[in-house]
């Protein structure tokens, strides 16, 4: 059984930054990724970032350059930097491992809007 627990959302002006954080129960370590989605009113979830347990990282082209995905296994916590941010980032961002099963946390609401 694992539990994420998501934190950090808000509402934020076009250009902006919010730092999303996802608090997981246990070690982070025995995961071999985790995992950053999100999902817009009316669209599908798609994924956002993936960070390995190694540290290497990937990101949707969407956000290259602009989200940056960090990990503190000391904290068993995972972390979600977004810059820059535009109108189009509004949605509800999700924390994901998969363990045996599928994990998700509650999401946290990330609203760009001037």
């Amino acid at each position: 059984q694992v539990q994420l627990v998501e934190s950090g959302g808000g509402l934020v002006q076009p250009g902006g930054s919010l730092r999303l954080s996802c608090a997981a129960s246990g070690s982070i370590f025995r995961f071999d990724a985790m995992n950053w989605y999100r999902q817009a009113p009316g669209k599908q979830r798609e994924l956002v970032a993936i960070i390995r347990r190694g540290g290497s990282t990937t990101y949707a082209d969407s956000v290259k350059g602009r989200f940056t995905i960090s990990k503190d296994n000391a904290k068993n916590a995972v972390y979600l930097q977004m810059n820059s941010l535009k109108p189009e980032d509004t949605a509800v961002y999700y924390c994901n491992v998969v363990w045996g099963l599928i994990y998700w946390g509650q999401g946290t609401q990330v609203t760009v809007s001037s």
